[in-house]
């Protein structure tokens, strides 16, 4: 009996928290089909759903480029970010450098840098360059705080990997590349999979150097939803819809991979 209730104040606990958490998701959900007016309205489950918003974000000038720059960005940037964080991880885990462990304490704290302070360098080097206002220089910055959380999620998983899998495939004739493509690249999947996901959301919603690094061509979604707050009062219908499409690639990341994902947590999790 007493095991009974315990489960049931866990399982109350755990409801109340999952509807908490998405209560300000559901009211912009919600809010993108409304209008103006009715999002002001004292009774907030009385309105005629509409489209309007939507209407009005998609025949806007910036919006749909916006989001298509934020996917570009975002997938050039986790690509990068695994394919190169991945191989740095594998290195850093499987050989002893001198300076093995500076290292490591190095890329924790770039990552710990505040983004505001890095964003006027970023944007000195890359007007000098002419990678101002570009998607690939947009897509460079944010390789730079991508990269160090890549590393520091994935070293766990290949430095928990064997040896004996490693001299294994040595006496077969492997090189080292060969030896972490074909066997700890696929053993390390999962953690790879999580890596990838969180790379490609932080970079799908950075702000800061998406402000200050971009003008007019390579703006992200970011931007051009905040620039619905409008002159004189922000476009709330517009705001939430913008919003809702924003959370869509996010839904989408999360339902189609969460069990690499689960698994690649707790995984990490245990071997950390």
């Amino acid at each position: 009996m007493r095991k009974r209730v315990i489960s049931f104040v866990v399982l109350l606990v755990a409801l109340s928290i999952v509807l908490i958490e998405l209560f300000p998701i559901m009211v912009v959900i919600v809010n993108g089909f409304k209008r103006d007016i009715d999002i002001w309205s004292k009774n907030p489950f009385y309105f005629k759903p509409t489209l309007r918003s939507y209407q009005l974000i998609f025949t806007h000038r910036e919006f749909p480029r916006s989001l298509r720059n934020s996917f570009v960005v975002a997938s050039l940037s986790a690509l990068v970010s695994v394919s190169l964080g991945s191989m740095a991880a594998y290195g850093l885990s499987r050989f002893n450098f001198k300076f093995n462990d500076a290292l490591i304490f190095i890329l924790l704290m770039v990552r710990m840098i505040p983004q505001i302070s890095l964003a006027v360098p970023f944007y000195m080097i890359f007007r000098s360059i002419g990678l101002n206002d570009n998607v690939l220089g947009l897509s460079l910055a944010h390789i730079s705080f991508n990269l160090p959380y890549v590393v520091a999620l994935l070293l766990p998983f290949f430095s928990s990997i064997p040896r004996e899998y490693e001299e294994a495939a040595k006496v077969d004739g492997c090189r080292t590349f060969q030896i972490f493509l074909k066997i700890f690249f696929p053993l390390a999947s999962a953690g790879i999979v999580v890596a990838a996901v969180f790379a490609f959301l932080m970079s799908w919603n950075e702000f800061i150097y998406a402000l200050v690094l971009t003008g007019t061509r390579a703006k992200t979604a970011p931007i051009v939803v905040n620039a619905f707050l409008g002159q004189y009062a922000p476009l709330w219908g517009q705001l939430s819809a913008a919003g809702t499409i924003m959370l869509l690639p996010v839904f989408a990341v999360t339902l189609s991979l969460q069990r690499y994902i689960i698994r690649g947590l707790s995984a990490g999790g245990i071997k950390g």
